[in-house]
């Protein structure tokens, strides 16, 4: 075992508070949203944390997830489930990127995507608060990530997925322990089953930021990332958004990681990449909206942004307003293009998601929104050995 898991710890957290009013609710108890409705944040005494870790202290760890174990929420390691949660590589993207793109390639975790950080943290908690059945919409990833965390520790999960989620990832939350039910609809649609279970009693609600917790386990890639490139941050991040959590976390990160003193007020620009068949981030950023409509008939070849309405919309637009980023939406021909230039010319297999962020980067260098000499990081969010493959060639006798 990982020797930073071996112990009980001091946490720091504080309470929790809700995103858009700033009411402050109990730690150490069971929340879903807030009475706005609104997800709710988790707030640590970052004071506290200064005196007590220093970054030379992190610095020296063991480079994993939990090596942050300060800014993380779980009190007592008893509770914590792992897999082997890895600081993921930047890969550099020279040929179908640039001279100063890299890929942070979240597809090396476990169950092969960056839903592993999130619900690691989220089962970890639900285990130190009692939970004992779970249910979840998933798009195949998330859904994966949550089975063989929550098998992993005994909560009972049920998992509901469209029923054009690939068949892989549908083999695989079954094989690791959840029960899985296709539904005929879109992500939200298999929300709307699990709220109405959950307000039932039949289960606890661990859609996308109705639960606390994932923020804090996918803000670890933006507490990665400073560390990464020396304690500076890069100049702009390409992040594919569906319900946005990591975006959110990133953001997040960066804020808390200040008030430490860890770093400057510098913030990379931050871009949302959806694609054209469903952006909804990018329609409400373009009409200076707070808030962004459900999108209707959507459709993509990149199923893990197919979102047709995220419940932390305003916190997506807030950070990339603030960083003076955009919302950016590519088409699925792009996406493959993309997919396709990274793994001929740099070998590098990127999910559709991740080919949406290069496609984005191309978008936004011809139109001027960053430079060639920017250090830019591209969210590569799975491995691309879990999609669908062109048929190999033949081989020679």
């Amino acid at each position: 075992m990982n020797q930073n898991l071996t112990t009980d710890r001091q946490t720091f957290v504080t309470h929790l508070e809700c995103s858009i009013t700033g009411e402050r609710y109990e730690a150490d108890q069971l929340h879903g949203l807030s009475r706005a409705g609104r997800p709710l944040l988790v707030r640590y005494d970052l004071d506290a944390v200064r005196s007590a870790v220093s970054r030379d202290t992190i610095e020296a760890r063991p480079t994993d997830l939990w090596r942050w174990r300060e800014l993380l929420p779980v009190r007592h390691t008893s509770n914590i489930v792992s897999l082997g949660e890895i600081e993921t590589p930047l890969v550099p993207l020279t040929k179908s990127g640039g001279p100063n793109v890299l890929v942070k390639d979240e597809g090396r975790l476990p169950t092969g995507s960056f839903k592993a950080r999130g619900l690691v943290m989220a089962v970890a908690m639900a285990k130190e608060l009692g939970v004992k059945k779970i249910a979840m919409p998933t798009n195949g990833n998330a859904g994966a990530a949550l089975a063989a965390y929550a098998t992993r520790c005994g909560i009972e999960t049920i998992v509901f997925c469209p029923d054009d989620t690939p068949e892989i990832n549908v083999r695989e939350i079954a094989m690791q322990g959840a029960r899985v039910w296709r539904v005929n609809g879109l992500i939200d649609d298999c929300g709307a089953i699990v709220g109405k279970g959950a307000a039932e009693g039949r289960w606890f609600d661990f859609s996308t930021l109705k639960e606390p917790y994932r923020i804090e386990g996918k803000k670890t890639m933006g507490l990665e990332l400073a560390a990464q490139f020396g304690w500076k941050l890069p100049d702009a991040i390409f992040y594919p958004t569906g319900g946005g959590t990591g975006l959110i976390g990133m953001w997040k990160a960066f804020d808390e990681l200040e008030k430490l003193g860890w770093i400057g007020s510098e913030r990379p620009k931050m871009f949302a990449v959806q694609a054209s068949g469903c952006a909804p981030i990018v329609r409400a950023f373009e009409a200076g909206e707070e808030h962004a409509e459900r999108w209707e008939d959507a459709s993509t070849v990149a199923a893990g942004i197919r979102v047709p309405k995220a419940v932390g919309d305003f916190l997506i637009l807030r950070a990339v307003r603030e960083s003076g980023g955009q919302a950016l939406a590519v088409g699925d021909p792009a996406i493959l293009k993309a997919v396709d230039a990274a793994a001929k010319q740099d070998g590098l297999l990127l999910c559709p998601e991740g080919g949406a962020t290069l496609a984005a980067y191309h978008q936004a260098l011809n139109t001027g929104l960053v430079d060639e000499d920017d250090r830019v990081v591209l969210f590569n969010c799975a491995t691309g050995l879990k999609y669908p493959m062109p048929e190999a060639p033949q081989a020679l006798d």
